[in-house]
């Protein structure tokens, strides 16, 4: 099965929009992140929506932060992309008047919900600033200058 990286790609765009000077366009951010620029706009526009970015069209346009680093958590992004399902696992549900089935999900269900229901509050308790302050500790280790449009190394 296939995962959803939406919310890990757009914090990572997020991320490289913080540091840097100025508006990024979609193919540089697609670049970023071995994309197509159309993906970006697609994912980026829940966050306009939201005011959490700006774009601007035209020569020297592009995307930039519209809102303070410090003041937006995972779960707002999270949120600004419409909530995707959290797990990759779930109750079946084809035969509802089946009683195992009915106890099956009467076990998952709550267990489903907690794990949910943790995520989303420690979505909620991180900021994109504590990512930033995690980046640049990192950065600072490897003593490696931060180009947005550079090759991701392992």
């Amino acid at each position: 099965m296939r995962r959803d990286s939406r919310l890990s790609s757009v914090l990572h765009l997020l991320l490289h929009m913080a540091e840097h000077d100025g508006p990024m366009t979609s193919e540089m951010l697609a670049k970023a992140m071995t994309t197509n620029s159309v993906v970006v706009r697609r994912i980026m526009a829940g966050l306009r929506d939201r005011g959490y970015v700006r774009s601007e069209k035209g020569h020297g346009g592009g995307w930039t932060l519209a809102c303070d680093l410090a003041t937006l958590t995972l779960r707002d992004v999270y949120e600004a992309l419409g909530e995707p399902s959290l797990l990759a696992i779930g109750n079946r549900t084809e035969a509802p008047g089946c009683l195992v089935e009915q106890a099956v999900n009467a076990a998952l269900g709550p267990a489903f919900d907690g794990a949910e229901a943790f995520l989303l509050e420690r979505f909620g308790a991180v900021t994109l600033a504590e990512l930033s302050a995690d980046f640049h500790e990192r950065l600072a280790g490897r003593k490696q200058s931060c180009n947005p449009e550079m090759v991701h190394a392992e």
